[in-house]
């Protein structure tokens, strides 16, 4: 006999299965477009140490350009204006950084002996990459063991041709390990002992972009919790100069002159970007500071075009075409493109083009499409280039203005301007935050035929709870691992505090103590304002102020203060200064018993410090039960006091006495 069947379970069993199954897929789905939060850069681009630097170069519109210096090749020998004569360069100019030859190897746990083998790429990669997670708020030893992936877009080898140059009696242990495109990423990953992916990206000028769209996919897959990503680029040797002169690539008075109708090629640059990327539902949970948000990316490539090197215009186009519906925006939400822009007569037509068969019906004369390019300011720093367009998008985002397009006088003729919806921001444009968020895209063509396109916009405004009555006194500390590099940290913070006197002073000290990491030779003051730790500062850097030193206060009096203890003199403001030996010393709390109560007694640290208030709060609230009454209102009272040398005991009785001090 058949066996009877509830088909009524079974179908909402069924359906149960289907809305969980249909769930499921629609987390997946939202997933493969999850927004990224970028939560802290660094950079060195010509003219800019910082981002702030660089921000200020971008906004007075500064041509970073100069001629090659000495400590690269010499450029009297190598310069010939006519670009076909063989072995020789057709300009003069190109956009460098400095301090070539310096670095602190100790400093990253690394031999003096196997720094000389070490790619300088490298090296400005580290120093980079450091600075972006402290501007992140990231202590670099704490990502140790963690699930951190590293993403690094580099592509050029002097510093290795030069080496091989040498006699093969000098090739050391360290020659493959300092030039591997690999061990760049590799070593990062060693140095601070990350476990998630990390892989070196070269697909020529497009490299960092597309390092960037690989993080955003390991990001979302889970491969990784934190991304460090970046671009880096250094010109050291003539060689690669003189074959892009030989294919006539590069601009004679070295300026890229983007859309220009005296566009005639770029300019090589040299530089360093670098990124801290998180999902920004993991960001958000962690209270990240969040700089700017990446709402999808794609990559192709050109195909068979006209030559190995043409860009190609229709792939350009599904390119763009990819990331906005990998990002879930429409085209008509962007206003903005900072453009691969390298100003090649034969590069820009094509890429205004493919921007124009994008944009064409979705803005008009009235609302255009701004496009720019970061190349006419620095250059072209290949595979940096997609970072440092991507740092100067964030920039403007945060500053709501676009910086100018240099070198833009008479608009190409190969161009049909008449009929594009496109302006070109000769000018600053202000970028105001609205109703409707602000987007912006970021192209990258590598010259091998790579592309890539990134879609970002603004972060949400960060909701701060800001005390009742802010604390009276900060503690600024800084730390570094010599007394030369925290002096020289000590006149970067007396530069930023002269220059962001508008900032809470309280978030810059909290951003000091709890972002960096601490190292053995330390700086401290107490102050409440930015003036007064400008103040304080000044003092300290006084040529007639003793020496920072690790053994303490060099050339003190008698009557200074002993190492950490503080103090102060006619020269000197309260400082905190000396070594560290590496072991944190035990802490111990001593309750003095009743007697030392006053009235309002910890009242300012109630009203400023929500740790102290939560705990008061749930103090009082286990007490009330037992008591019937706020003990906090016997606490703090209503009148206002001043504070004798020996305060009155607290009103209330007497047996209530302990409950409060141990409460405080």
């Amino acid at each position: 006999m058949a066996e009877n069947k509830d088909y009524a379970a079974l179908m909402q069993n069924a359906l149960k299965e289907l809305r969980q199954m249909r769930a499921k897929l629609k987390q997946l789905e939202e997933s493969k477009s999850e927004p990224l939060a970028i939560i802290g850069m660094g950079c060195r681009f010509p003219g800019a140490d910082n981002p702030t630097q660089f921000w200020q170069l971008l906004k007075q519109g500064k041509d970073a350009i100069t001629s090659v210096p000495s400590d690269r090749w010499n450029v009297d020998e190598y310069y010939d204006s006519d670009p076909k004569t063989v072995g020789k360069i057709c300009t003069r100019y190109g956009g460098f950084i400095g301090q070539l030859q310096e670095f602190d190897p100790e400093f990253f746990g690394i031999s003096p002996r196997e720094a000389i083998s070490i790619d300088p790429q490298q090296r400005l990669l580290l120093e980079v990459s450091w600075e972006a997670l402290e501007n992140s708020g990231i202590i670099p030893k704490n990502l140790a063991g963690t699930q951190t992936g590293v993403f690094i877009g580099i592509s050029s080898n002097d510093y290795s041709q030069q080496l091989l140059t040498r006699e093969v009696d000098d090739i050391d242990a360290y020659l493959a390990t300092g030039n591997s495109h690999s061990v760049a990423a590799g070593r990062l990953s060693f140095l601070l002992g990350l476990t998630g992916p990390s892989l070196a990206v070269d697909t020529a000028c497009s490299s960092s972009l597309v390092a960037i769209h690989l993080a955003c996919q390991s990001l979302r897959n889970l491969e990784c919790k934190t991304a460090i990503v970046g671009g880096v680029n250094r010109l050291i040797s003539p060689e690669f100069s003189i074959n892009f002169s030989q294919a006539q690539m590069l601009a004679p008075d070295g300026r890229c002159k983007t859309f220009d109708g005296s566009a005639d090629g770029f300019v090589r640059s040299e530089g360093c970007g670098v990124v801290v990327l998180k999902r920004l539902e993991q960001a958000l949970e962690d209270g990240d500071n969040i700089l700017a948000v990446i709402r999808g990316s794609a990559v192709n490539q050109d195909g068979r075009s006209s030559g190995l090197t043409v860009p190609n215009g229709p792939s350009q186009q599904t390119v763009i075409r990819q990331a906005l519906e990998n990002s879930k925006v429409d085209a008509s939400d962007i206003s903005y493109i900072e453009a691969h822009g390298t100003g090649t007569s034969l590069g820009d037509p094509i890429e205004i083009g493919a921007l124009g068969a994008i944009f064409s019906k979705t803005h008009s004369p009235q609302q255009p499409l701004i496009v720019g390019s970061v190349k006419t300011n620095i250059g072209h720093l290949e595979a940096a280039a997609g970072i440092a367009g991507l740092i100067k998008v964030i920039l403007s985002l945060q500053h709501e203005e676009i910086p100018s397009h240099l070198h833009f006088q008479n608009p190409s003729p190969h161009i049909n301007w008449k009929e594009l919806p496109i302006t070109v921001p000769s000018q600053a444009t202000p970028w105001k935050r609205s109703e409707n968020k602000r987007l912006a895209g970021l192209s990258s063509f590598g010259f091998g035929g790579t592309n890539a396109h990134v879609i970002l916009g603004e972060a949400s405004p960060k909701v701060v709870e800001t005390p009742k009555v802010d604390r009276p006194l900060h503690l600024l500390t800084l730390s570094a691992k010599t007394e030369t590099a925290l002096k020289a940290q000590i006149e970067q913070y007396r530069t930023y505090l002269n220059n962001h006197q508008n900032l809470s002073f309280a978030d810059i000290c909290y951003s000091a103590n709890k972002g960096r990491s601490p190292f053995d030779y330390r700086f401290s003051i107490v102050a409440g304002s930015t003036t007064e730790a400008l103040e304080k500062i000044d003092n300290t850097l006084s040529p007639n102020n003793p020496s920072l030193s690790r053994k303490g206060w060099e050339g003190s009096s008698p009557n200074s203060p002993p190492l950490g203890k503080g103090g102060s003199s006619t020269n000197s403001p309260p400082l905190v200064r000396g070594g560290w030996e590496g072991s944190s010393p035990a802490i111990a709390f001593l309750f003095t018993g009743q007697g030392s109560q006053y009235v309002g007694m910890g009242q300012q640290l109630y009203q400023t410090q929500p740790t102290f208030k939560a705990t008061v709060d749930h103090c009082s609230d286990l007490l009330q039960v037992y008591l019937g009454w706020d003990i906090k209102e016997v606490i703090f009272g209503k009148e206002e006091i001043d504070y004798p040398p020996n305060p009155p005991l607290v009103r209330g009785e007497g047996n209530r006495e302990q409950e409060k001090i141990l409460i405080i």
